[in-house]
């Protein structure tokens, strides 16, 4: 089965629209993620991000052990502009990068302007599991009163986070998505902690 471009990837940009307004609601791709056959190297739901996210007008990074190789074939499939960390609409932290890549992403990705907030990038991340239990706690817009999630990376970016988003409405966003086709979407309004 092959990918619909319209059907397909609406609905994904539905899911994300959702889960970035409801912030701990934890969506699934797995229905359009078995029609994914391209980028084998990804997870499919990172791969279906791309094709929503990206076109000739964007710009991306990579950070992988297959990073050329990956970074050419999203080129490929969506014409988007390959960048370095600092000027990149789109970063991709795939399971394979280095340690302490999630973190450089972070510190590096562009937070916008006063004039321009809407000009700071997006972090991709690629983790082990996601679930809504305890792990970190979070509260902000579109949060009823506390959501809790628990987000399975080796990486320490929470504070990081926090820092970069110090002076809203500048800030970076984070999507995190797992090998189960889960998608989670951290607004710079989110406030987050690591529960006690």
């Amino acid at each position: 089965m092959k990918l619909d471009v319209v059907h397909d990837l609406q609905s994904v940009y539905r899911h994300l629209v959702n889960s970035t307004a409801r912030p701990g609601v934890i969506s699934n791709l797995k229905e359009q993620a078995v029609h994914v056959d391209i980028l084998p190297e990804c997870f499919k739901s990172l791969v279906l991000l791309a094709l929503t996210l990206l076109d000739q007008e964007a710009s991306f990074k990579v950070y992988s052990e297959r990073e050329d190789v990956i970074t050419r074939q999203i080129n490929q499939f969506t014409y988007a502009k390959k960048a370095d960390g600092k000027q990149a609409d789109y970063i991709f932290v795939l399971s394979d990068a280095p340690k302490g890549s999630l973190e450089k992403a972070i510190e590096q990705a562009k937070i916008g302007t006063p004039q321009n907030p809407h000009e700071s990038a997006t972090v991709i991340v690629e983790v082990g599991e996601m679930a809504n239990e305890k792990g970190l706690d979070m509260k902000g817009p579109g949060i009823k009163n506390m959501e809790q999630i628990n987000v399975l990376s080796l990486e320490n970016w929470v504070e990081i986070r926090q820092k970069k988003n110090e002076q809203f409405p500048l800030g970076v966003e984070l999507i995190f998505v797992d090998a189960k086709d889960q998608l989670l979407s951290l607004p710079r309004t989110t406030q987050i902690t690591v529960s006690r």
